[in-house]
């Protein structure tokens, strides 16, 4: 009996079948000791791509790759044909908000303030299911925006199986300057629910992170700088001294901090202080980027974001002239590229639909890197800079299988990662 026709069979006895044309349903699990042979007509390693190559899975682990003259299944193994598919380990975003959905849907305002945290969580959990099954088999979560811990329930509630998602890495609250945040326009005399957990002074700013992390972090979050200055523009929040003792803070627990940073100086700071990734980057300048390069400082472009949001705002992409701030962050990340910083893939998604991730990973291509060269930011360097390398971001044996199969071949059409057919994480098939 074919592979999809054994696991039909038992979603049928188990009262778990029949699915409908919806792609948010199309879940499938199976035992998690099945022993599987991948048979695809490609496999993207993480760095390089083998024609010929089929996998191996045995439990949740990769047991063996190579040719197929080469590899030894057992009899028991499911042989699973994935004819013109390339496989390929499971995507990784680097940036993401599942607690968030799009601002064209509902404002940033009225979602941290008018939205409960029970109907901000439930829509978190469709989120995590459409990620993966996009694909996407692990997420560094960057902020809750306003709804507390709840994204280290919703981590936990996919860890123990109760609901489909990738694997998260979660940030909790991040950590602002106080008054640089949160919904603004109210009178000084109400104090109204902020979007992240505000800090200051040496002494706050431990506190802060040690609560962080006694909540459930697993890296902290600050902004490096906001829309504070006196015309709305971005400026630097904390102190270089500041961001010292959160970045020393925070890696005496051995977590990492990350920096939201736009202009040069927030990054500059950033970057001296010691953080690992710096998200956005938007004015970021030939030094700056040289500086990032020498002290091993990644960045996480979030291309996707920006462009969502001025399409909102009623750009016709394709059809308009592109807005300056496009052409800023065109020019910021190739330089970028220039100075050989390591670029992670990571596009803010929550800002626009989750499921459709892949969509910052066909921009870095238009935008002037190779397709290869995106597919390994997106599996093998994030893994390497999020410090899961030893897990996931490879097809290698030894490692989790996360392992997913799409149409074509991605390393020639990046689009291709639009046409996600078959899904594993951790041994277990969801698509």
């Amino acid at each position: 009996m074919p592979w999809y026709a054994r696991i039909c069979c038992c979603l049928y006895l188990f009262g778990i079948f029949p699915f409908n044309n919806d792609s948010i349903a199309q879940i499938v699990t199976v035992p998690v000791d099945t022993t599987y042979l991948l048979k695809p007509a490609r496999v993207f390693d993480g760095n390089d791509l083998h024609a010929g190559w089929v996998v191996l899975v045995k439990g949740r682990k990769i047991e063996a790759v190579g040719m197929a003259g080469e590899v030894k299944a057992p009899a028991t193994a499911v042989s699973v044909d994935l004819p013109g598919m390339t496989l390929l380990p499971g995507l990784i975003e680097g940036h993401s908000h599942l607690l968030l959905h799009p601002y064209n849907e509902t404002s940033w305002n009225d979602q941290v303030l008018r939205e409960p945290p029970a109907l901000r969580v439930a829509r978190a959990t469709v989120h995590a299911r459409r990620t993966l099954l996009a694909g996407f088999t692990t997420v560094r979560d960057l902020g809750t925006e306003g709804v507390g811990y709840d994204d280290v329930g919703l981590k936990q509630a996919i860890e123990e199986g109760i609901v489909p998602g990738p694997r998260m890495r979660v940030a909790t609250r991040a950590i602002v300057a106080t008054g640089s945040y949160g919904p603004k326009g109210f009178s000084p005399a109400f104090e109204v629910p902020q979007g992240a957990e505000e800090a200051d002074g040496a002494e706050g700013i431990i506190r802060a992170v040690r609560r962080q992390i006694g909540g459930g972090a697993d890296l902290i979050k600050v902004y490096a700088d906001y829309r504070w200055g006196p015309g709305g523009e971005a400026r630097p929040t904390f102190t270089l001294d500041e961001l010292k003792v959160m970045v020393e803070t925070a890696r005496s627990s051995g977590r990492p901090v990350v920096a939201h940073a736009s202009t040069a100086e927030g990054m500059r700071r950033a970057a001296l202080a010691g953080v690992e990734t710096i998200e956005h980057g938007d004015e970021g300048t030939p030094e700056v980027f040289k500086l990032m390069a020498e002290r091993g400082v990644a960045l996480c472009p979030t291309l996707a974001a920006g462009d969502a949001v001025l399409q909102y705002r009623g750009w016709k992409k394709g059809t308009d002239p592109e807005p300056a701030r496009i052409a800023e962050k065109r020019r910021s990340f190739r330089a970028a590229l220039a100075a050989g910083v390591t670029l992670v893939a990571g596009s803010d998604v929550g800002v626009f639909a989750h499921g459709d991730n892949a969509r910052e990973l066909e921009m870095m291509v238009e935008y002037g890197m190779s397709p290869t060269a995106v597919l390994t930011s997106a599996t093998a360097v994030n893994a390497r800079v999020f410090h899961l390398a030893d897990q996931v971001g490879r097809v290698k044996p030894g490692l989790l299988a996360d392992l997913i199969a799409v149409e074509g071949d991605p390393t020639r059409d990046i689009s291709s990662l639009q046409r996600v057919k078959w899904v594993m994480k951790n041994g277990v098939v969801y698509r």
